[in-house]
């Protein structure tokens, strides 16, 4: 049995995960097979879609769980949890 990887993170950016980020995240999240789902609490997305993480309107302080599910996931996990703490 598989377990998806998973990490929680507090958005520390000013203005949350707005824009720029986000579109940095999609590209980024879309170099991997896996899936990568970033969940808010109240909304989930792809993070291979940008409007989806748009949509969730995520500010600054919110806590997200991304979770990463496939054949890379671990170099995935590693480059998604790695950009959250670089750019968020």
């Amino acid at each position: 049995i598989r377990i998806m990887k998973s990490f929680t993170y507090t958005v520390q950016d000013e203005l949350g995960l707005h824009a720029r980020p986000a579109g940095m995240l999609a590209k980024a999240a879309a170099g991997y097979k896996s899936v990568i789902m970033i969940d808010n609490g109240t909304k989930k997305a792809d993070a291979k879609r940008l409007m989806a993480i748009m949509g969730m309107g995520v500010k600054k302080g919110a806590v997200v769980t991304v979770t990463v599910e496939g054949e890379d996931e671990d170099a995935a996990f590693a480059a998604i949890e790695e950009f959250f703490k670089t750019n968020l």
